[in-house]
């Protein structure tokens, strides 16, 4: 995955690789449909941040925990689940090389994984709580080897964050 960098933690995009994949059909073995959007504000999984209006952006369903047991050789069961991201239709920089986590202005659940893909617990955070030390404290675990962070609304993957 591509990376965005942190004081402590690492932000981890989606791949180009993958989003290549995804562009051309879905996790869920859908087509792609790009679309203009409107107004702005979709959380781009593809750059870590948000659309702005009229861009061309596509929501695919990604399963982000099966393409990182596929790496790992981890075996995640009924924790392999899909949802739907945003992405962008046309292939883009990445995120931005400097700056801080994404997406860290509204509630979130850090969702914390073992190494063969099993749930360990999640835990809420709420602006203006410090969301480095949340992610610190779940790492705190040795059986943790990686954190989902997901929007609390919809419950979507907004991006992964492995061990420092």
């Amino acid at each position: 995955m591509t990376t965005h960098a942190t004081t402590l933690h690492t932000a981890r995009a989606i791949t180009a690789t993958v989003l290549a994949a995804l562009r051309a059909s879905d996790d869920a073995g859908r087509p792609t449909t790009p679309l203009a959007d409107p107004e702005g504000g979709a959380p781009l999984r593809c750059c870590l941040r948000r659309s702005e209006p009229g861009e061309h952006i596509a929501l695919v369903s990604y399963a982000p925990l099966r393409r990182w047991a596929a790496h790992t050789g981890a075996e995640p069961g009924a924790y392999d689940e899909q949802g739907p991201v945003f992405i962008h239709a046309d292939p883009c920089g990445g995120p931005a090389s400097e700056g801080g986590l994404a997406f860290t202005d509204a509630h979130r659940v850090l969702r914390r994984y073992s190494p063969d893909g099993h749930i360990l617990g999640g835990r809420l955070v709420t602006p203006p709580e410090d969301f480095e030390a949340a992610l610190s404290e779940a790492f705190t675990d040795p059986e943790v080897a990686l954190v989902h962070v997901r929007a609390v609304e919809y419950g979507c993957f907004l991006y992964e964050v492995r061990r420092p």
